[in-house]
């Protein structure tokens, strides 16, 4: 993916080349993003009524809980992207279920709002204020987009669907992962990882990468 970084010219205006590398890589981190969402919302509108209490890959979470925690996710970005807001002033706004009696139109609604704050001019140069401390949008907006692609396959695998992702998405997911993949297991909320198959493809990598079977 092309150097997101904000480089400047000896006269202090932006380098033109430098500035055309940020947004083809804006480019490629939204379009990589608007694709995960929409693989994982073509899984929850699979999912059948009597599948939402069913166990997923993901250890005690159920279909739903699964989709209301992505659903979670997206609700916290137009408040942390567009508004600038720190955790503590969202507090437990996004806590507990968000689903309600439709939770199709729940999460329809959260990713279609989500996308539409990371698509906004300028959003991803914006500072956005994490767990881990401040930083850019745009980093954020590539991790929105690897969970979505690892919870798509938690998603298919828990409902029978397809498991078979875009092998583009798997790819990008793979990339934003691997860097600070050690650390997963470290914080308690991955499994181990698992060695894959040899000749693994990258799918299969990613998903091995963060503890899954495929």
């Amino acid at each position: 993916m092309s150097d997101d970084t904000n480089s400047h010219g000896a006269d202090g205006r932006h380098n033109s080349g430098d500035r055309a590398g940020r947004i083809r890589g804006h480019e490629e981190i939204l379009s990589a993003h608007g694709e995960a969402i929409s693989l994982f919302g073509a899984r929850v509108h699979a999912v059948r009524p009597d599948q939402w209490d069913a166990p997923t890959p993901c250890s005690e979470w159920s279909v739903r809980d699964l989709v209301n925690h992505l659903t979670v996710e997206q609700l916290w970005v137009p408040r942390l992207v567009r508004d600038g807001a720190t955790i503590e002033e969202v507090g437990d706004a996004f806590d507990g279920d968000h689903l309600g009696d439709d939770p199709v139109g729940a999460w329809d609604r959260a990713a279609a709002e989500a996308v539409v704050a990371f698509r906004e001019p300028g959003a991803l140069d914006r500072t956005v204020h994490l767990s881990s401390g401040p930083g850019p949008a745009g980093p954020y907006c590539s991790q929105m987009m690897s969970d979505a692609v690892v919870h798509a396959w938690d998603l298919s695998r828990a409902i029978g669907a397809e498991e078979e992702l875009p092998p583009e998405l798997a790819t990008a997911a793979l990339r934003e992962v691997e860097p600070y993949a050690d650390g997963l297991e470290k914080s308690g909320l991955f499994a181990a990882p698992v060695e894959p198959p040899p000749g693994a493809d990258d799918l299969t990598r990613l998903l091995c990468l963060l503890g899954r079977r495929p």
